[in-house]
């Protein structure tokens, strides 16, 4: 049963025998003065109310606070506490739930009116009291408190479901991280930013290490904002991390995306993007630029920037068919830098409404003072040019760093076969005639095939550049004769590649064969790998003579000094134009 504060004898509610309508509700009634007491709870209990009736603020506040009526009538001049103090502490008890005070009074001076208001009064109630203008108050202020309840249900549903969907949005933002940046975006020679405007946007940044050690890097920006500008990320992020962990080139992944996006984007939708492939052994970056701002390669040396402009239509514009997957080839020595941003950079605007834009870089660029701050000086740049102003679009911006192959990590390898399952003596040969030589690249497929083999996973990386490099050889130099000594410098290097791809197009005859043999050993297993090519071979025994009179070092070419670093052996026979080698790998000790 309620304990209630003092009140006035029989005013707590409705006399026996009365009835309690359905809007009854329960009203504090606090005034000093005993005869205008007892007069109003009488009037409140005939239409039906509950009264609480005390005498001055103290007992005010504390009936509240133990009987929490939904109403409260208030005289403004009371002893012990006014009801001016005790208004304000029991709106501060209230919360954000609506009680109404009426404030009873006799006063008539417009500035003790404003004194009622601002100590959180809501209306006054004159003396002597009218029946008919108290009952219309307190049923016009029912109705307020009704709206307002029901205000604050939908509200609390709204924030309810909000947190939810919250909720949910992190779990599965979660989830997407995982898929989206489960590549190489913690390497030593990357710093980057992805600063989103929500939970889900429509930036990404994808980076990750192919089987021959270098790194392939992706930055792509899709059209509009939030959830729907995602979408296309999962199967985006699918496809270059599978397709790059297999050793495809950057020209296949590329043309991948394209046809994938092309088929899920709505009309209108598109995803500009940048990627390039870094070689570290070699000193070489392949880029392909497709609708996003100019990138900018920073020479270390001579702190010169050149500018890396799109050439291409985004991804997911042009039909598979007629989509360019051409790049561009630059020579990278160690600490250059190359810097990709999304557009959101370029239009981040201060309080006056300009933008950063290019010109906002460039000045970066030519104030810095150390390559080593080019990043944290863009990035401050950024947000000082940008101050309290909001931005309206997402901030991600990437610095990749050339280091030499020894500075990096070696590939990271899921070996995720379980126990011994898989062949372990067998044999295959495979060959390519003209057509195929033209278009296709078999290395991802052979390489699939080979990491079936239980324990070989983990020698994935050293078996993929064995393979790179003598296909390469065989296909390059054999079938269609080019010369190795093109490749110095970026021009060399961008003439060679247009030279292959026109001399594969014209090619009418060649083949290239390959021969596998893998045999178990007591402690892992040996795998003998040979490739024949239809050229005319070469001089090998001048060839390894020179190697090893000269070093390495000083030959054009550098695959034949890495296959033999890697291999335990390595034959040539014939005309020079078949080669033998032997990759024999021991198994990993248990935990």
């Amino acid at each position: 049963m309620q304990q209630s504060q003092p009140v006035e004898p029989g005013a707590e509610g409705p006399q026996a025998g009365e009835f309690a309508p359905a809007h009854s509700i329960r009203i504090l009634v606090a005034d000093d003065n005993r005869s205008d007491r007892m007069i109003l709870a009488s009037m409140l209990r005939k239409e039906g109310h509950q009264v609480l009736a005390v005498e001055d603020g103290k007992q005010a506040i504390q009936a509240f606070e133990t009987e929490r009526p939904q109403m409260v009538l208030l005289d403004a001049l009371m002893p012990k506490m006014d009801g001016f103090e005790a208004a304000r502490r029991i709106k501060t008890l209230a919360g954000d739930e609506l009680v109404p005070i009426i404030f009873l009074t006799s006063l008539q001076e417009a500035d003790e009116l404003v004194r009622c208001l601002e100590a959180g009064g809501d209306d006054f109630l004159s003396k002597p009291y009218n029946k008919v203008i108290l009952r219309a108050k307190i049923n016009a202020f029912e109705r307020m408190r009704g709206m307002h309840a029901t205000v604050r249900q939908q509200r609390n549903h709204i924030a309810e479901s909000n947190a939810a969907l919250v909720r949910e949005q992190e779990v599965a933002k979660e989830i997407f991280d995982n898929v989206a940046h489960s590549g190489c975006l913690d390497a030593a020679n990357i710093k980057f930013l992805l600063s989103p405007l929500a939970i889900f946007n429509g930036d990404v940044l994808l980076a990750n290490r192919n089987p021959h050690g270098g790194m392939n890097v992706l930055l792509a920006d899709f059209t509009g904002h939030g959830l729907p500008a995602a979408m296309g990320i999962m199967p985006m992020a699918e496809i270059f991390y599978g397709m790059t962990a297999k050793g495809f080139q950057i020209e296949d992944v590329l043309r991948e995306l394209n046809r994938k996006l092309k088929h899920i984007l709505p009309v209108g939708f598109f995803s500009c993007a940048c990627m390039v492939d870094i070689d570290f052994r070699t000193g070489m970056m392949k880029a392909w630029q497709g609708g996003l701002p100019s990138c900018f390669l920073y020479r270390s040396r001579s702190r010169l920037l050149e500018l890396v402009e799109s050439t291409h239509l985004p991804l997911g514009v042009m039909e598979p068919g007629k989509f360019d997957a051409s790049f561009e080839v630059y020579s990278l020595e160690p600490g250059d830098r190359f810097f990709m941003w999304s557009d959101g950079i370029h239009e981040v605007r201060n309080q006056q409404g300009e933008m950063f834009g290019e010109a906002g870089l460039m000045k970066v660029f030519e104030d810095n003072v150390e390559a080593v701050r080019l990043f944290d000086d863009v990035k401050d740049a950024v947000y000082g040019f940008m101050g309290e102003q909001e931005r309206e679009d997402d901030l991600t911006m990437v610095e990749l760093t050339m280091v030499q192959n020894s500075e990096l990590e070696r590939p990271r390898v899921s070996n995720d076969r379980a126990g011994d399952a898989g062949p372990k003596d067998w044999k295959m040969t495979f060959e390519l005639g003209p057509e195929s030589l033209k278009s296709f690249n078999p290395l991802p497929l052979l390489q699939h095939l080979l990491m079936e083999v239980p324990g070989l996973r983990g020698h994935s990386s050293d078996l993929f550049t064995v393979l790179s490099e003598l296909y390469s050889n065989g296909l390059e130099h054999g079938v269609i004769g080019l010369d190795s000594s093109l490749k110095s410098g970026p021009e060399g290097f961008a003439a060679y590649y247009a030279q292959r791809e026109q001399l594969l197009s014209e090619l009418t005859d060649g083949s290239v064969r390959f021969h596998f043999h893998h045999e178990p050993t007591e402690f892992g297993g040996r795998l003998h790998i040979e490739i024949a090519d239809s050229g005319p071979g070469f001089d090998f025994e001048r060839y390894l003579d020179k190697l090893g009179a000269v070093g390495k070092e000083d030959l054009a070419g550098r695959g034949i000094p890495l296959v033999m670093a890697l291999c335990n052996r390595v034959d040539y026979w014939g005309q020079g134009n078949e080669v033998r080698a032997i990759y024999e790998w021991h198994r990993e000790p248990s935990p």
